[in-house]
């Protein structure tokens, strides 16, 4: 058997389990004892072995112990000597190191004087060429040699710089500058020659001569001066009638005109600007293509500025033509009557800023185009072109407050939002549900309006003019809402809650109406009663109408603003202004200027943020909005959600008043009824000598309370189905759940008010006798019942009332004076005082 002899000496080795795994090793067939006997043969043969090398081994080693002494004592004396030897070394290096120093400074010194005499020589030498180029100028340049001249001119400068202010020189410097002025003015033809013609090699060379002589900014100037002329002949044919478009409409549905002349016609300036974009980036694409060879290193400096120079030249003719279009398109809406196919937000696209928008639209494209055709080009050179681009719109956008302001007005002037107009008897009812649908029919209007206000303001001013625009929502969002106040006073005689009229209307109740009868039956009767009763439910159906409207617009104007914080919050996303202004310098782009405006990828600007770079304060007005926005308390229409709040109070207190109205006319003479301190009559039967039901006052509140809950359902059924439709599902029960809370909040209040009349009244009667006292009662219990029926609580007051008068006179006394008691004490000793209770 093979015997591992590395498992002997593994630290983990145990002589037990070795063992049995030689066991396990050895065959079937083989005696245990003997493979045992083997194995410890075997064993003790390799011991011996070992033993026999290790000897060996150790015998040799230490024989050679003694040769390995001698070597190291040999070494240490060798190392004893070379550190000698370095010493001496190392002392005779600091000994020359002192005195050469003085040498190294000599030589230093020399070879100073050595690099002047050079320079001096070398000055000396370009003085003379100085000198004998100034005399052989002239005849370079009169041999036409351009490049030479340059070449001559370059290499005098040179010298010049060399020689420095050297008074014998002066009159070169100058005569050099003259010569310069010459040679530049000598090749200026002969560039713009070459230039027209597009001549590469000849555009090359001049380029070379111009840069030789340091005049590389007179390269762009003919550049530009030359380059330009074409693309402002494509705008001058705005003018000369070339514009070539089929007689038509244009895109603000202007009808096109033919001018003098068979084949021209004139085309409106909306319909003529694409074209002009059209036509600018072709050409602008071919001079791309033309400059790229011939100026290989200088195209992107070049055609950027040539498109510079085109727009700035261009800029205050376009804002001229820009104000004429508009102009002309106010012009024909205001000869129109403000009145066209569409209305609304359709027509909105006809109107002055709807066009300005639409030319705004136009040049984004064409913007687009130039940031694509200009796409590896640096980027504050892209950024640059654009802000000429979109110069003339400038001065619109700062306006734009103002524009919006005169578009929504405009624009809510169309809508039907007239007042109610007072009509006789049966016709109020119509009058006013007329009145409350104009108003819930121009809400969904004056939302969409609003809504195509937002996407005006992003379209043109890229979102730069926020707080602007959400001042200007503001103001028209009270203007309108001011027009429906005016529409709510207008509304009340019909609904007869006006209380100077109502006055009026009683005192000319006279003769005609028979004026007020004395049957107590039908006690605080007027005119208002003569109205039909189908009438007083139309004016009721009408105002309760009202409350729909009014929870129209509360809830369009909440999701409305709601809409207004989201755009903000995409705007701050997308603007990232926070990064910009921090940074912000006095360059026009700041400091990571158009990198910061580079939001759309690679070489794609926003020129909203450009924009805001040269208006620091607008950005960080703008910056500072953005980040209120973030807070969900904030209003974005302060004032409108404080004035449609005073809206909904008032229309509350109007559909209050008239609910209550009725209750009010029947309790207006309760106090003074005669009733109460009739003489009582003698009969023969001892029989009750007071009417044993209750007045016609009290059961016709009664009835008119018991029918509220009806007049209410058609409330709950349009609230219920303006939130189902809203939500949906489950949100539509919810939305009935609402709808009853609310038609019972309201037949709560109503029966809560007319108790408070009622109550009112009770403490208006200066005198009860006992046959007034229990008439009292019964019209009391009868009201407490009602109440009870409509599951309210009867307020303790009027339990007090019932109690008080239902009792006899001798039991007041001990119920004033009984201590603890639950009755309300002002009211016990009210009572008593009206039934000549002495309670002192």
């Amino acid at each position: 058997m093979m015997v591992d002899l590395a498992l002997f000496g593994d630290e983990k080795y145990d002589a037990k389990a070795w063992l049995n795994a030689a066991c396990r090793d050895r065959l079937p067939d083989d005696p245990v004892d003997r493979y045992l006997t083997d194995l410890e043969m075997k064993l003790q043969l390799m011991a011996e072995t070992i033993t026999a090398d290790l000897d060996e081994k150790s015998t040799g080693a230490l024989l050679r112990v003694p040769r390995a002494s001698r070597d190291v004592l040999r070494v240490r004396d060798d190392a004893i000597t070379l550190r000698a030897t370095v010493s001496a070394i190392l002392a005779k290096l600091k000994q020359a190191d002192g005195t050469s120093a003085e040498s190294v400074a000599a030589l230093a010194r020399v070879d100073v004087v050595k690099q002047r005499m050079e320079a001096a020589h070398e000055t000396l030498q370009d003085a003379a060429g100085l000198a004998k180029l100034s005399a052989s100028v002239e005849e370079v340049f009169a041999s036409g040699d351009l490049p030479r001249a340059a070449e001559t001119l370059a290499n005098m400068r040179r010298c010049l710089s060399v020689v420095g202010e050297v008074p014998e020189f002066a009159n070169v410097k100058r005569q050099l500058e003259v010569l310069e002025d010459r040679l530049e003015a000598m090749v200026q033809p002969k560039l713009a020659e070459a230039l027209s013609q597009r001549k590469v090699d000849s555009t090359q060379g001049l380029r070379d001569i111009l840069i030789t002589i340091g005049r590389y900014s007179s390269l762009e100037q003919h550049y530009t001066r030359v380059r330009v002329r074409p693309l402002r002949r494509l705008w001058e044919e705005f003018e000369s009638g070339k514009g070539g478009l089929p007689i038509g409409k244009s895109a603000t549905g202007v009808k096109l005109q033919t001018l003098a002349g068979p084949n021209s016609v004139s085309v409106s300036f909306a319909e003529w600007l694409p074209k002009f974009y059209d036509e600018v980036l072709v050409q602008l694409e071919q001079e791309l293509k033309w400059c790229t060879v011939a100026f290989p290193d200088d195209y992107k400096l070049l055609v950027p500025r040539l498109l510079v120079e085109t727009m700035s030249a261009i800029s205050s003719s376009f804002g001229a033509r820009i104000e004429a279009a508009t102009e002309e398109t106010t012009a024909e809406v205001r000869a129109s009557g403000g009145a066209g196919e569409n209305s609304g937000v359709e027509k909105g696209r006809s109107s002055r800023l709807g066009l300005l928008i639409a030319l705004h639209n136009m040049t984004g494209e064409f913007a687009k185009n130039v940031q694509h055709l200009l796409s590896g080009f640096e980027t504050p050179e892209v950024a640059r072109v654009l802000k000429a681009v979109y110069v003339p719109y400038e001065g619109y956008k700062r306006r734009y407050g103002e524009l919006e302001r005169a578009q929504l007005l405009s624009e809510i002037a169309s809508m039907d939002i007239r007042g109610a107009v007072p009509r006789g008897v049966g016709q109020r009812g119509v009058e006013l549900s007329e009145t409350v649908g104009r108003i819930e029919a121009s809400i969904p209007q004056l939302i969409l309006v609003l809504e195509a206000a937002v996407e005006r303001c992003l379209s043109f001013t890229g979102g730069s003019e926020a707080e602007a625009f959400l001042r200007t929502l503001d103001e028209v969002m009270l203007h309108y809402l001011a027009s429906l106040m005016e529409m709510l006073k207008s509304m009340r005689p019909l609904c007869g809650v006006d209380r100077g009229n109502h006055d009026a209307s009683k005192r000319d109740s006279g003769p005609e109406t028979g004026g007020t009868r004395k049957d107590s039956s039908n006690v605080g009767s007027s005119n208002v009663d003569l109205i039909p009763e189908e009438e007083e439910w139309a004016i009721v159906q009408g105002a309760l109408h009202f409350l729909t409207a009014a929870d129209v617009l509360t809830a369009r104007a909440s999701v409305f603003e709601a809409s207004l914080r989201s755009v903000l919050t995409r705007l701050a996303g997308r603007l990232q202004l926070s990064t910009f202004f921090p940074h912000h310098d006095q360059s026009g782009v700041g400091s990571t200027g158009a990198e910061a405006a580079t939001t759309g990828g690679p070489g794609a600007l926003d020129m909203t943020v450009l924009r805001l770079g040269d208006l620091p304060d607008n950005g960080r007005r703008l910056m500072s909005l953005l980040e209120q926005a973030q807070d969900p308390r904030f209003h974005t229409l302060p004032q409108t959600a404080q004035r449609i709040a005073a809206f909904s109070e008032a229309v509350n207190e109007l559909v209050y008043e008239v609910l209550i109205s009725k209750v009010r006319l029947k309790l207006a003479d309760v106090a003074r009824l005669p009733v109460w301190c009739a003489e009582e009559e003698d009969n023969a039967f001892d029989l009750p000598n007071f009417s044993a039901y209750p007045l016609a006052y009290v059961t016709s509140i009664g009835e008119y309370l018991f029918t509220l809950p009806q007049q209410l359902e058609p409330v709950a059924a349009g609230a219920a189905g303006m939130g189902g439709s809203a939500m949906g599902g489950d949100g539509a029960e919810e939305s009935v759940d609402e709808a009853q809370f609310l038609a019972t909040e309201w037949m709560f209040k109503v029966a809560e008010g007319a108790t408070a009349l009622y109550i009112e009244q009770i403490r208006g009667i200066q005198a009860l006798n006992e046959r007034g006292a229990q008439q009292l009662a019964a019209d009391i219990e009868y009201l407490c019942n009602v109440l009870s029926a409509l599951s309210m609580t009867t307020p303790p007051v009027l339990s007090t009332f019932h109690a008080c008068v239902a009792a006899p006179r001798e039991k007041l006394i001990e119920m004033a004076k009984q201590e603890g008691t639950h009755y309300d004490i002002p009211s016990l000793r009210l009572v008593c005082k009206m039934r000549h209770v002495p309670i002192e």
